[in-house]
């Protein structure tokens, strides 16, 4: 090949072309530093996205990981189905972790019955990392979703407390990574750090990637809270002075349905979704969070405790 047609095929690159390059090649620098790693999978659009870049990095052999979820009990059914099904077509092995688990332990106390498992999370993971002596584990999370994520190096350290410093974090230069860790050290890699929400989109348009169906828009009932809609579910049934209402909504992301909030939307197709997208002016956690909307002191705060 010629200088000339080197330099015409890398002027034809997409920008989705170089960071799903980008991507593949931190999940390899992954299979290359780390002794036992496992990729994060909870059936949510961004880790579908991080599934094929991994069949992109590894294909026709098996990941050199298993895939991981902590599941709160309290997932949307759709998404837990989406999430077996797809593991099961890749045929790879499926670990699943579940807060319910680390409460009947006694390492996870509710302070009421009724009170969201999703920051709990963070123990059932650790309890996880530990039993399987996992020293990396791979996560779908991007800078652009809230300001505490904006923080994270793609290669970010954890200490034998499974805690995170936003202050003492690894220098990464020309795409240079360190995966070194003392024994019950990890490390947290996030291979989209770099892209929005829109690029995982266009990307999934890109692929043809399947999701779950609560990712396009349907009719659910809702009510109105703190300036969020929330859906009617029989873990969040409407009080007495709520307002119950018959909306088309979809989610833009997915998670426990105690604190995921949908958006209104008529999007049924990718395309739609991306248009959407395209023109939203409000953040990704900042639309659909309903336990902290997308605060950055209480999310950095759970990360130094261990979460995702």
């Amino acid at each position: 090949m010629s200088t000339l047609e080197v330099q015409v095929q890398v002027r034809s690159l997409t920008h989705l072309d170089w960071l799903e390059a980008e991507a593949i090649h931190i999940l390899r620098e992954v299979a290359g530093q780390c002794a036992n790693p496992a990729l994060l999978f909870s059936g949510g659009k961004d880790s579908i996205v991080l599934l094929r870049l991994a069949e992109k990095a590894f294909r026709p052999g098996r990941f050199p990981f298993p895939l991981l979820h902590i599941d709160t009990g309290h997932n949307y059914p759709e998404v837990i189905a989406f999430r077996d099904r797809r593991a099961a077509e890749l045929g790879e092995r499926l670990i699943v972790r579940s807060v319910a688990d680390s409460m009947a332990r006694g390492s996870v106390v509710l302070k009421s019955p009724t009170e969201s498992r999703n920051k709990h999370q963070s123990v059932t993971l650790l309890e996880a990392i530990e039993e399987h002596g996992f020293d990396a584990c791979i996560g779908g999370a991007r800078r652009d979703e809230e300001k505490a994520r904006a923080k994270e190096r793609i290669f970010s350290f954890r200490d034998e407390f499974g805690q995170w410093d936003p202050k003492n974090q690894r220098p990464e230069l020309w795409d240079i990574y360190n995966a070194r860790a003392h024994k019950g050290e990890n490390i947290r890699i996030f291979p989209i750090s770099n892209w929005t929400e829109l690029d995982v989109w266009q990307y999934i348009a890109r692929e043809g990637l399947a999701l779950p169906p609560i990712y396009f828009a349907h009719v659910r009932e809702v009510v109105r809270k703190n300036g969020l809609l929330q859906p009617v579910t029989p873990l969040t049934p409407a009080s007495d002075r709520d307002v119950v209402e018959t909306l088309s909504v979809r989610f833009r992301t997915v998670g426990d349905i105690t604190c995921t909030a949908p958006v209104l939307s008529y999007a049924v197709t990718v395309e739609q979704i991306i248009a959407e997208t395209a023109t939203t002016t409000i953040t990704e956690r900042g639309a659909t969070r309903l336990d902290d909307q997308a605060s950055e002191a209480a999310m950095e705060q759970r990360k130094k405790e261990g979460y995702f």
